[in-house]
């Protein structure tokens, strides 16, 4: 058999004369309220962590975390499934999601910039578009892409935010300038859009494609994967690939 015990709501009293046995129901309302007192005090007490406990958790943090997981503090290179639900539980978004923009065609890439003031978006119908985030997300730059092949694969931002490289399924990476007043750039038409040749030879020209683009934390050089299995390196100074790592698949 079990037995429940509910809270008395606050101000609640019994009417004040005598009970059955003689006793004052005054007394008996005195006692069960500090039977519950008593009781409360203790579950909270028994069932709250110990001051130790308490101060650690206290001294845990998503920055600590992190750092623990770059360093491998946890021997498996990653979260542990209570460190990730700490994580989670601190920045799982609680509204939303928010349609920003609408398009004919399907977004395939997305980033922020490194400050998190921009957000790049790649669509497959030859658009880039670029979004001011402390300006309600209003459109910075609306770039029409060229030289195709079937879609926008990547695109990155220069460290100054000046510059901006997109990449698609071919050998050919194209750099634009987007410091320009204008918020339109058509490539050739209204900017220039300068095409960066990563193929060694000729008769290769398409023979494989770009999936990823990085600048360099200088800006001096980018960093691009491919599907024929090698990482390129491309001195943008002196305008060739400088460096073929066959070093991946895809």
């Amino acid at each position: 058999m079990g037995y429940g015990m509910s809270r008395l709501h606050e101000g609640y009293s019994e009417p004040e004369g005598l009970n059955s046995d003689g006793s004052s129901s005054v007394e008996v309302n005195n006692d069960f309220s500090k039977l519950h007192n008593d009781i409360f005090h203790m579950t909270r007490l028994r069932s709250g962590p110990s001051e130790s406990i308490r101060k650690s958790m206290d001294r845990v943090s998503v920055t600590r975390l992190l750092r623990g997981r770059e360093v491998n503090s946890s021997g498996n290179g990653k979260f542990s499934p209570v460190d990730r639900a700490f994580v989670l539980g601190h920045y799982l978004p609680v509204d939303g999601p928010e349609t920003v923009d609408t398009m004919d065609s399907r977004a395939y890439v997305s980033q922020f910039s490194a400050d998190g003031s921009l957000f790049v978006a790649g669509f497959q119908g030859s658009h880039i578009r670029i979004y001011d985030v402390d300006k309600g997300w209003e459109i910075h730059k609306d770039i029409h892409a060229r030289s195709l092949r079937w879609t926008i694969s990547d695109a990155a931002l220069s460290p100054d935010q000046r510059f901006l490289v997109y990449s698609s399924l071919a050998p050919i990476i194209h750099i634009v300038n987007v410091g320009t007043a204008s918020r339109e750039s058509y490539a050739n038409v209204t900017d220039i859009h300068d095409g960066l040749d990563f193929s060694e030879h000729e008769d290769v020209r398409y023979s494989f494609g770009l999936f990823s683009v990085k600048f360099s934390t200088d800006g001096r050089e980018l960093v691009a994967g491919s599907n024929d299995d090698s990482i390129y390196v491309y001195d943008l100074q002196a305008n060739k690939v400088t460096l073929r790592l066959p070093a991946h698949t895809v």
